[in-house]
């Protein structure tokens, strides 16, 4: 550092290695070489001769050219002049901060007056570099290697270090701060890169930085113990601060609290989050709104609040930040006390009550509204619109609406007593409200309602009630099918038996042969015309087993294929690891068939039919919506097929029996009827979805079959049923007493039996069956009963047979199914099951069976 002229302090390099030669010394250098030639020349001019001579002058004179040339191209400066490197240098060595330069060996090549300054040098010699200064310090050390190491690779690194006493031992005592930077770079005139040491004392910046986080933590500790909570919400509703005070009302720890892991929706009690939704602002503006809601402790405890909410909209009208202002509505003067309580209670029943309630004034518009009507009425009205006072009657379905109007004018003559007005929503007709118009007591001046409005909605209730009527509809369609079906079995079960009997008199060569199988083949097609009628109204004999459906399915993708027919591609796509179900093995296949036929009908132009299966748990069951479904663990069979499709109308009547779209004689609508039947007997659930044009999927759930343990009981195997012939003997000898109420039935039955070897006794109902056994004495070895019959049923009969006969034997003959008239019978009754309509070789048969059972 030097004074110039003028007095002012001129910045100078305390270190410079990279400067030229001076113009004084290169001129010394010039004048001494033309000396010494000078004097040469005068010592041996004699000597030398002439010819020497002229070669000495023309050495002199070709270094008067050069020097005539470096001193044309800048070389050779006989005044020195401004260049841009003296206006870089003139630069770096005014900088405050500390500038060092070195090789790539680390040698010290320049460096500024800021640096020496910096690291109390005072002479070229006193200069060190940050390396040799700090690397024994522990506190600068870790940045200084890092430093060092970055620029041996080649790359640009910086870092800060706090030191607890200066570099320069003159300065202050005190802690201080430094940031050190340094980088690589080429000169030109070199052949290996050098590196550039920048030091700056960055110690009043941190003074600066730390009074400032100071004052904010002040700030922060003013507002976390303020006497309002405060808090912060992102557009997701998230809560990305919040107060000590706020935190404290809802318990929350404050310590743990992490931006974004609450929910504002998690505290806002009732449809308090309806009133918060409702504030929306302009596109790109603010809007800040008064609420009166509950919030939520974090132990369910209510406290009761005024929100100051202020929420911003982006220019796209996307909803953006929020900041709040919490009041606690039960801390204030003591005075007020009562007052306050009041209100709170007030605004507590209003906006928590579980049913919409607005206010309107005489021309039908909306004056105020709770949580729940701004909730359930999201779609239609907000605060924006209540506060354009918006009419009420654009809730309210147009067909609606001059029935609103009627009750409007009935309240405000204060009439007492006004229907309820049902309707749907305007953009909406799936959801269905109730309405109550009723009349304000006190319609003096200055008071605006006419009217307050409650509404509830009525959509799960009008689903229910269909579902209801829906099935109040199946069941007595069902039980006047099971009806017909029992009588038609009685009937059918007469001309079977007679058949048979005249079979066993007439040879195939007898001409009346083929009419007699004629009458028994048609008699069997009507029986199983009986037996889908009684699958619909679930009253079928079912042979449940456990089954894998993957198995079952894989049985029938052959018979499948062949129904297809060549029309339809058939794709089965079976499910991992299926649980078990319990089911009839034949009418579940006939479930799938009969789905399948109906699909490949429904794609007259060919088609797709996927059938798939798979696990449904429990926790998956709520996600189908299918209000008949209850929880449980099903496993699914969905049959999907892409043919016409089912219009609406058509879809509520297809599972009612003698119900099809079909052309006479091509279907007797009771296909689908037994599919519904024969699932809903296994205990399962059938649904359908269909889009007109786009096909239809029935999904299937069946229950999941968990077995259940049971040590079995030992079995004995007499050695007579080794081996035993399919032609057996089934003639006997035993008394037998049939109870059969329809004449036809019983007298086939008793012909029979009595071809057969039987002694045979019968009974037109339960009470004369009694007398008979009374008259027999008990004599009797086994007694055929129908199971419903006037006076006393069968199921009575058996009981009152075990008060004089425990041991009886006893068979059951039905068109119901077993499980029907079972579970009115003692647990430990054991009988015999023939299901109407039966052959005569299928009495028979059970008949000899049961009296062959080892009691």
């Amino acid at each position: 550092m030097a004074k110039n002229s003028g007095g002012e302090i001129e910045m100078s390099p305390v270190v410079d290695q990279t400067a030229r030669t001076g113009v004084v010394f290169r001129l010394t250098i010039f004048v001494v070489v033309l000396t010494v030639a000078a004097l040469l020349f005068a010592v041996f001019q004699e000597a030398l001769g002439e010819t020497y001579l002229l070669i000495v002058l023309a050495i002199l004179a070709m270094i008067g050219v050069g020097f005539l040339f470096a001193l044309t191209i800048g070389f050779v400066q006989i005044a020195p002049r401004a260049t841009g490197e003296e206006l870089s240098r003139a630069y770096i060595d005014s900088m405050n901060e500390g500038l060092l330069v070195t090789d790539a060996k680390g040698r010290i090549l320049y460096a500024n007056r800021a640096y020496a300054n910096l690291t109390g040098a005072t002479t070229s010699t006193d200069v060190k570099t940050l390396d040799a200064l700090l690397s024994d310090n522990p506190e600068a050390a870790p940045v200084v290697e890092r430093l060092v190491a970055s620029v041996r690779d080649g790359r640009t690194a910086d870092g800060e270090f706090r030191l607890s006493r200066p570099i320069r031992a003159g300065d202050e005592p005190g802690a201080r701060w430094y940031r050190a930077c340094a980088r690589v770079f080429k000169v030109p005139a070199l052949r290996r890169p050098v590196s550039a040491w920048l030091l700056t004392d960055i110690s009043d910046e941190r003074a600066e930085q730390e009074r400032f986080f100071l004052d904010l933590q002040k700030a922060i500790d003013h507002l976390d113990h303020a006497p309002a909570g405060f808090f912060a919400s992102d557009s997701e509703g998230r809560l990305t601060y919040i107060n000590a005070t706020l935190a404290d009302w809802l318990g929350i720890d404050l310590a743990s609290f992490v931006p974004g892991t609450y929910s504002l929706s998690e505290f806002v009690a009732g449809d308090g989050m309806a009133l918060i939704h409702s504030i929306k602002p302009e596109p790109g503006t603010i809007r800040t709104a008064v609420i009166d809601l509950d919030l939520s402790t974090v132990n369910g405890e209510a406290v009761p609040v005024r929100f100051m909410h202020r929420v911003s909209a982006a220019r796209d009208g996307r909803r953006g930040t929020s900041r709040t202002i919490v009041i606690n509505r039960q801390i204030g003067e003591d005075a007020s006390a009562d007052l306050r309580a009041a209100e709170v209670r007030f605004t507590r029943f209003f906006n928590s009550t579980p049913m919409a309630i607005a206010s309107v004034d005489r021309e039908g518009r909306i004056l105020r509204t709770n949580a729940p009507f701004l909730s359930l009425f999201a779609s239609v009205v907000d605060n924006d619109s209540l506060d354009q006072r918006i009419r009420f009657d654009t809730v309210i379905h147009e067909r609606d609406r001059e029935a609103f109007e009627t009750a409007l004018e009935k309240a405000k003559q204060r009439q007492a007593s006004i229907s309820p007005i049902d309707t749907v929503l305007p953009d909406n007709e799936e959801r269905h409200m109730r309405f109550y118009v009723n009349a304000v007591a006190d319609q003096a001046e200055g008071v605006e309602e006419a009217a307050i409005v409650y509404a509830v909605e009525t959509t799960e209730q009008k689903a229910l009630e269909s579902q209801m009527a829906q099935s109040q509809k199946m069941q007595a369609v069902g039980q006047l099918a099971g009806g017909i079906a029992h009588d038609f079995n009685n009937v059918l079960t007469a001309i079977i038996m007679a058949s048979d009997l005249l079979l066993t008199n007439h040879r195939p060569s007898d001409p009346s042969f083929p009419d007699i199988m004629n009458i028994k083949q048609n008699a069997n097609r009507a029986a199983s015309l009986v037996r889908q009628l009684l699958a619909f109204s679930r009253r079928q004999t079912l042979r449940p087993e456990v089954l894998n459906l993957t198995d079952v399915l894989a049985d029938l993708r052959m018979l499948l294929q062949r129904l297809m027919n060549n029309s339809a591609e058939l794709k089965i796509e079976h499910g991992r690891d299926l649980w078990p179900i319990k089911a009839d093995l034949g009418q579940f296949e006939q479930v799938v068939v009969n789905l399948a036929v109906n699909a490949r009908d429904a794609m007259p132009e060919g088609g797709k039919l996927t059938v798939r299966t798979r696990n449904v748990p429990a926790d998956e069951v709520p996600s189908f919506n299918y209000r008949d479904l209850a929880a449980g663990d099903y496993v699914m069979v969905e049959v999907e097929d892409t043919g016409t499709g089912i219009d609406p109308e058509t879809m509520k009547k297809i599972f009612e029996p003698f119900f099809t779209t079909k052309e006479v004689g091509k279907g007797t609508g009771l296909g689908l009827s037994m599919v519904y039947g024969i699932v809903k007997q296994t205990g399962g659930s059938i649904h359908c979805e269909s889009e007109v044009g786009r096909g239809t999927t029935f999904r299937i759930f069946l229950p999941r079959h968990v077995p259940v343990e049971v040590e079995a009981a030992p079995q004995e195997t007499h050695p007579k049923d080794a081996g035993k012939p399919v032609n057996r003997d089934l003639s006997g000898s035993a008394r037998v007493l049939v109870v059969e109420d329809e004449d036809a039935v019983r007298m086939g039955s008793v012909r029979a039996l009595m071809s057969r070897g039987y002694e045979v006794h019968e009974a037109t109902s339960g009470v004369e069956a009694l007398e008979i056994f009374r008259e027999l004495d008990g004599q009797v070895d086994i007694v055929v009963s129908d199971v419903v019959m006037p006076e006393m049923d069968g199921p009575s009969l058996l009981r009152e047979l075990r008060k004089i006969q425990p041991d009886i034997r006893f068979i059951f003959v039905s068109g119901y199914a077993e499980d029907a008239f079972a579970k009115n019978l003692p647990a430990d009754a054991v009988f015999g099951f023939l299901p109407k309509p039966f052959s005569l070789k299928q009495l028979a048969t059970t008949v000899k069976e049961m009296l062959e059972e080892k009691k």
